[in-house]
C-alpha cells in the first residue's frame, strides 16, 4: 500500500533548465490538477510583468536581525524577485509554458541564498487557464534543513517537490496592480489541496499596458 504523501508527489515529465542552484521543470501534480491552457502563447515581456508585480509581506519576526547578502534595509513588503532574478527566470518560465501539455505545470526550485551550512530556497509553479496565469509560491527563502516527512519519516528532496513547503510559511503573497488580479471569490481555487497554498491568478495580458493600482493579499 502506497502512502498518501507518495501518491501526491509530482511526476517529472520534462526539464527546461537545470544548474547547481536553479531547476525549472515540467511536472504533473494531481494536487494542482490538469486541463490547463497549454501549450500557452505568452511573451517574455508579459512574464516579466507578472514576476515584477509579485510581492511578499513578511511578519517582522521573520526579518533577520543580520540581513542576508543583498537584502539589507529590506522592508516587510517587497518584491518577491529582484530585477536580475526576474530577467533570468522569466524566459525560462515562458519557455516552459510554451512546451507544457494540458496536464503539466511549470515548476521552479531556486537556491536564492547560500550562507553555509543552510541554503535558502524559493520555489513554486505557474500554469495558465484561459487568460489567467496562476502563480504558486510554495517556499520563500525557506531553509533546506527541515524535519523529515511525518508519514514516511524520510527527509524529502525539495528539488523533487517544489510545490511542498519545506518549513511553515508565514509570509503573505500579494500582487500589484490589483486591476490585473482575479478575485478569489470567482472560484479559481476549487481544488481543496490548493486552498491552503499561496496562489494568485493574474490577467497577464493586461499587465504590459497597466500601471498603478493597489495590492491584494492572499495567504
Amino acid at each position: 500500500l502506497g502512502c498518501t504523501a507518495c501518491q501526491n508527489r509530482p511526476l517529472l515529465t520534462g526539464s527546461i533548465y537545470e544548474d547547481q542552484s536553479l531547476f525549472v521543470r515540467l511536472v504533473v501534480d494531481q494536487t494542482v490538477g490538469g486541463g490547463h491552457s497549454h501549450p500557452a502563447s505568452m511573451t517574455t515581456e508579459e512574464m516579466v510583468a507578472v514576476l515584477s508585480g509579485i510581492m511578499v509581506e513578511e511578519p517582522s519576526s521573520l526579518i533577520p536581525s543580520v540581513p542576508l547578502p543583498g537584502k539589507d534595509k529590506e522592508p516587510p513588503r517587497h518584491p518577491a524577485f529582484n530585477v536580475a532574478e526576474v530577467g533570468f527566470l522569466a524566459p525560462l518560465l515562458t519557455k516552459g509554458l510554451e512546451s507544457a501539455k494540458p496536464e503539466e505545470i511549470v515548476t521552479f526550485y531556486w537556491i536564492t541564498q547560500q550562507p553555509a551550512p543552510i541554503e535558502h530556497v524559493t520555489s513554486g509553479g505557474v500554469f495558465i487557464d484561459g487568460n489567467h496565469l496562476h502563480f504558486l509560491l510554495s517556499n520563500y527563502r525557506s531553509p533546506t534543513r527541515y524535519p523529515p516527512d511525518a508519514e514516511t519519516m524520510q527527509s524529502l528532496d525539495g528539488r523533487s517537490t517544489p510545490l511542498q513547503p519545506l518549513v511553515p510559511q508565514d509570509t503573505l503573497l500579494t500582487f500589484n496592480p490589483i486591476t490585473a488580479l482575479v478575485p478569489p471569490e470567482q472560484g479559481f481555487l476549487k481544488n481543496p489541496f490548493r486552498s491552503k497554498r499561496r496562489e494568485i491568478a493574474v490577467l497577464f495580458q493586461t499587465l504590459t499596458g497597466d500601471t498603478g493600482g493597489t495590492v491584494h493579499k492572499s495567504h
